[in-house]
């Protein structure tokens, strides 16, 4: 399907909306039935029908037909944040006494997940570097009914090797859950690899302008109307009409804002790998990056996420380099319109910066939609700054 046709036309019946352009939000709670008849059918299949907007709603079918469409899925479900699609996603595919293997160093609220809410109901699960299919291998146990995948991760962008865990999963009978945030369905295809449920959060390229939070799940229908009943349902996390809009919105710039962050990326890197404050840069495209031959056999493209390692003794040096950039935003998240910053020794006290922990002199950074000439300018005044404290 083009993907032309998939961003600017699918699933949108313009002679029902008088013709509008753009689709219609709609705003409502609720849903009218001529008939008592018609009603009982909606209680017996939700799913098919317009009964209440926490379940179905006309605009939000608009954004999860585009969205199954991107990921080449049969179907898809769009929650309130990328965490409730986390927490339904895997919810859905665990029981009492189930194992799970994920990979090292996962989003935050996947790993809250499983550390946290799973073991209550005896679920126990199992940390791997996921760069080698033998530790797949190795972690597996008699009940182990899950793999939870995160490819690209978002600090040092380790790859999995989704055919080959996809392949391995299938011998078992497992489950594979990837996070493709951030790739997004332009860049990385995880279920034509076999992957059985894809998850991104949307609040990030697909929104694209920092306005609106939201996850999406992709997959199989039976998957999908399964979670639907249950997990969806129950919780109530579904996306409000109005955020579903927004996402429409965004969709439709979506690959002229990668090719553009795309762009920006190669050049802001090529200035920040000369620069004698940073040591390395991470990026999954970069020809020093460990697995680059995987990275562009599965991944068509990577943008605007990338770690530098900043040559520094102190935190001071960091934090000073960081507060000194104008243009680049200190703040978590990616994929809007502005470029951000995220220092690593933001997530520990200051007292705990250790230099020889490569980590601790991390920042993450993210290229928006500034001009690269623009966004090296403040670089480097700010690498100017630091360096006095160097």
């Amino acid at each position: 399907m083009d993907i032309s046709y998939i961003l600017n036309e699918l699933g949108e019946d313009r002679d029902t909306y008088f013709r509008a352009v753009a689709p219609p939000i709609v705003q409502t709670s609720n849903f009218a039935f001529k008939t008592v008849d018609e009603l009982r059918r909606s209680f017996e299949d939700e799913y098919s029908t317009w009964l209440y907007s926490r379940g179905l709603n006309p605009t939000v079918e608009m954004l999860r037909k585009k969205l199954a469409a991107l990921d080449g899925a049969e179907d898809c479900l769009v929650f309130n944040s990328g965490s409730a699609a986390i927490f339904a996603c895997i919810l859905a595919n665990v029981k009492s006494g189930d194992h799970v293997v994920c990979v090292h160093h996962p989003y935050t609220w996947a790993q809250r997940m499983l550390e946290v809410i799973l073991p209550r109901f005896g679920v126990t699960h199992e940390y791997i570097d996921g760069t080698d299919i033998a530790h797949f291998e190795r972690a597996l146990k008699p009940n182990t009914t899950l793999f939870y995948l995160e490819s690209p991760l978002s600090l040092t962008y380790e790859l999995q090797d989704l055919r080959a865990v996809s392949e391995l999963a299938k011998k078992h009978g497992i489950v594979t859950i990837c996070d493709n945030s951030y790739c997004t369905p332009l860049q990385q295809k995880p279920i034509e690899l076999g992957i059985d449920l894809v998850l991104q959060s949307a609040t990030k390229f697909i929104g694209g302008h920092s306005d609106t939070i939201a996850g999406v799940v992709c997959g199989s229908r039976a998957m999908i109307e399964r979670m639907f009943n249950s997990e969806y349902l129950t919780v109530g996390s579904g996306i409000q009409p109005f955020n579903a809009w927004l996402l429409l919105r965004g969709l439709r710039t979506l690959p002229a804002r990668l090719e553009r962050i795309t762009r920006t990326t190669r050049e802001v890197i090529a200035y920040l790998k000369q620069h004698p404050l940073v040591e390395r840069v991470i990026f999954p495209f970069d020809e020093s990056f460990p697995q680059i031959v995987l990275a562009r056999r599965q991944m068509s493209g990577a943008c605007g996420l990338f770690t530098i390692v900043i040559r520094a003794k102190k935190a001071e040096t960091i934090e000073l380099f960081c507060e000194s950039l104008q243009h680049f935003l200190i703040a978590v998240s990616w994929g809007g319109h502005e470029s951000l910053a995220l220092p690593k020794c933001a997530g520990f006290p200051h007292s705990a910066f250790d230099p020889a922990i490569e980590e601790h002199r991390m920042v993450r950074f993210y290229v928006g939609l500034e001009d690269s000439a623009y966004l090296v300018a403040d670089l480097e005044q700010a690498f100017a700054k630091a360096a006095v404290l160097r």
